[in-house]
């Protein structure tokens, strides 16, 4: 079995709790989000972006997202406020991978999410080709227009995952998959 279907085989996300430093070094860092940009693109939009998330950074951003959601939740008590101040500083390094699908002549919308999609895939597989291990999650606050506003995106960017990035402490256990004859069938005109 090659190296590429042997790591395919064996990733697994990794929480972000369970994800240590040190972070990824900016040539490493480099190399991933080069892998990442290296996906089907039909029309050459590049409908996606990257924000990083790094060092102090990312407090910053986890001030925004308990802002509003102490807004929302007005009774929401010290300890909560801190489970939502800490969502982007769990792991050592975060990228957020932004879809900036748009109408087009000639190009779907839906194939647009479809390349920032694969753009967050590429990411993970990078990462975890570097030795690092990711987590590809969203969360209610990808959802937030006041915090995509607050992280500086436009009326019409989505976040198409937040994906953390780290080295992890244990070995993660494999999930039950799906077997290939309960997913797979061949179309027999």
């Amino acid at each position: 079995m090659n190296d590429t279907i042997a790591l395919l085989k064996t990733r697994r996300s990794v929480s972000p709790i369970a994800l240590a430093g040190p972070e990824p070094s900016k040539a490493e860092l480099d190399t991933m989000l080069a892998v990442a940009a290296r996906v089907p693109d039909h029309g050459k939009l590049v409908p996606w972006r990257f924000i990083v998330f790094s060092g102090a950074a990312r407090e910053r951003a986890g001030d925004v997202i308990a802002k509003v959601f102490a807004i929302d939740n007005p009774g929401a008590d010290a300890d909560r406020l801190a489970i939502e101040r800490r969502r982007l500083s769990l792991a050592p390094l975060v990228v957020a991978v932004v879809s900036r699908a748009a109408q087009h002549m000639k190009i779907p919308e839906w194939e647009q999410m479809l390349s920032a999609g694969a753009v967050c895939m590429n990411l993970t597989i990078a990462a975890n080709a570097l030795g690092f291990a990711t987590a590809w999650m969203t969360q209610w606050y990808a959802y937030d227009r006041r915090v995509l506003d607050a992280f500086g995106l436009e009326a019409h960017e989505k976040i198409a995952g937040f994906v953390h990035i780290g080295r992890s402490q244990t070995r993660p256990e494999d999930r039950v998959r799906p077997p290939l004859a309960e997913i797979v069938t061949h179309y027999t005109a």
